[in-house]
């Protein structure tokens, strides 16, 4: 597929100059006789100032391809490029797949960033698989990444917690107790008068234990132990699902700079003063007015935010940085960036945010850690194991956690997602363990390979050129993936592609047939594009099911 595409851009570029133009090329419609087909005729008509059928004529004299009204360009494979394509895969995949587009670049991808003395959530096993993702995508493309993790280990939120933790022994310590404290400081600070003004105290008191690393008194070993267990706490979370972090940035560390830089920019006027409070203004450019310092003189997460953008680029000169959140940070982060934008806009140039939806339970309700009703990320992955159990009384934790991540990962992110955990396991379908089911079936095919040297006859049968014909897009999918920052096209690629195996399973028969040995070469190129695919997707294929 991609050839067809790079011998049309040729053709195109040779006849009409057109050096950037990159053509599309899709499966052909059923009702054409044709493998691929091709719009630039339609594309190109109105800046050529001719019609679409006379300019699919002129590039019809120049390469082998039929047309079609009102300007389409069709292309149809022979057996012989269909298995030299396949012969490619077959003798050297990692080459024929192989992506240099980001050589030699940094991509540093922020993801997840819990804070310290919250519970982790939903939301951040959603950012956490898909931050991965997109992680193993850049690395596939060639470049150096940087999994970062933000969190804020010092803030109003944990003066709030530890405003109701200092009542409670620390020897008896967990995490959820440590939740519901969070819980009911927050009530106490919005409910009552007195309760703020010292939880307001108690936060200052916390980023000078902090920064001073203050071991000696009670509330700051109390800190101190918080602190640790809420890192514990993580640190086993994302071995559980199989993802890790280079670089884990609290907040208390890129404070500081961020302070600097804001102040320093307040003197030239990017910030400015408003009621004791630091601030940027962005009803200049459309967005909101945030505060970056308070009146306490203690910087808010705006200013931690900007410290971070400049400790990232002190650590690692990044060529692109991709920060993943939840939608409700978007116009946050629309200021955060254009504040940064007005005295270092090369990093904004640098920088991608992406945001997710909400993830919610068929028929949930919004959840908020502020009021105690979130979905804890632990009871989501508890969740699809007794589901797997029910359906089918497996504990497999490869399952499990397939099943888990392909059902965000089959999703474009953006929008908000319905997690059914039932849905999830179920081994028809688009899901995970179907894909593991197919991938595992292309194993045992293989390893009963008996070794007959057959007749190799390359005139391939409608299965057998169906499913060759969907193995060589993949090349494609995974550039559109990488540009796009998109998993689900990888995702969804790989289902359309283990249901054209599951047609070619059923209707070409491989142990006994006369074609054995070309249809075995056929089965291990689909086991490794499978095991490549489900790979940048952070799943592993069991060796059986």
């Amino acid at each position: 597929m991609q050839e067809i595409r790079e011998k049309l851009q040729s053709v195109i570029r040779d006849l009409y100059g057109l050096d950037d133009f990159v053509p599309e090329l899709t499966p052909s419609p059923a009702n054409i006789n044709a493998d691929y087909s091709s719009n630039a005729p339609l594309k190109l008509a109105k800046s050529l100032h001719k019609s679409p059928m006379d300019i699919a004529r002129e590039v019809s004299e120049h390469i082998y391809i039929s047309i079609s009204a009102p300007g389409f360009l069709n292309f149809t494979l022979s057996d012989k490029i269909l298995n030299n394509s396949i012969n490619n895969l077959f003798d050297d995949f990692n080459q024929a797949i192989s992506d240099d587009s980001y050589k030699g670049q940094t991509v540093i991808c922020e993801f997840s960033d819990p804070n310290p003395f919250k519970v982790l959530h939903v939301g951040h096993l959603y950012t956490s698989i898909v931050g991965d993702a997109i992680s193993r995508l850049y690395e596939y493309a060639g470049a150096k990444v940087i999994r970062a993790n933000f969190g804020g280990d010092v803030g109003l939120h944990v003066a709030k917690t530890m405003y109701i933790l200092r009542q409670k022994d620390p020897n008896e310590l967990t995490i959820d107790d440590i939740a519901k404290c969070y819980v009911e400081g927050t009530a106490a600070y919005t409910d009552n008068e007195e309760a703020r003004a010292e939880i307001t105290a108690l936060n200052k008191e916390i980023y000078k234990i902090n920064a001073d690393k203050v071991h000696d008194t009670p509330i700051a070993d109390l800190y101190w132990q918080g602190r640790e267990l809420s890192y514990d706490y993580f640190r086993h979370f994302y071995d559980q699902i199989g993802v890790h972090f280079d670089k884990y940035y609290p907040e208390s560390s890129v404070a500081q700079l961020g302070l600097a830089k804001v102040k320093e920019q307040l003197e030239k006027g990017v910030y400015e003063y408003s009621n004791g409070a630091v601030i940027f203004n962005g009803d200049k450019y459309g967005l909101h007015t945030r505060v970056f310092i308070n009146r306490e003189g203690v910087p808010t997460y705006e200013t931690k935010d900007v410290g971070l953008i400049f400790t990232k680029w002190d650590d690692y000169h990044f060529d692109k940085s991709i920060v993943i959140t939840g939608s409700e940070q978007l116009e946050y982060m629309k200021v955060v960036l254009k504040s940064v934008e007005q005295y270092a806009p090369e990093l904004t140039k640098r920088t991608t945010h992406l945001t997710h939806g909400l993830v919610k339970l068929p028929g949930g309700v919004k959840m908020s850690s502020r009021k105690g009703n979130f979905l804890k990320a632990v009871d989501v992955l508890d969740m699809v194991k007794f589901a797997l159990k029910e359906e089918y009384n497996s504990t497999d934790p490869t399952v499990s956690l397939a099943a888990t991540k392909y059902a965000f990962l089959r999703y474009k992110m953006g929008g908000q997602l319905i997690f059914d955990p039932k849905e999830s396991v179920k081994m028809t379908g688009n899901s995970g363990p179907y894909l593991l089911y197919s991938a595992v079936r292309a194993k045992k095919i293989i390893s009963k390979n008996n070794n007959h040297h057959n007749l190799i006859n390359h005139i391939y049968d409608n299965y057998e050129k169906s499913l060759i014909k969907k193995i060589i897009e993949y090349k494609s999918i995974l550039q559109v993936a990488v540009a796009e920052m998109a998993p689900h096209k990888v995702a969804n690629f790989l289902y359309e592609l283990a249901q054209e195996f599951s047609r070619f399973y059923e209707h070409s028969p491989v142990h006994g047939s006369s074609r054995e040995k070309e249809r075995l070469k056929l089965v291990q190129v689909y086991l490794n594009v499978m095991t490549h695919g489900l790979g940048l997707l952070g799943i592993n294929i069991p060796e059986e099911m």
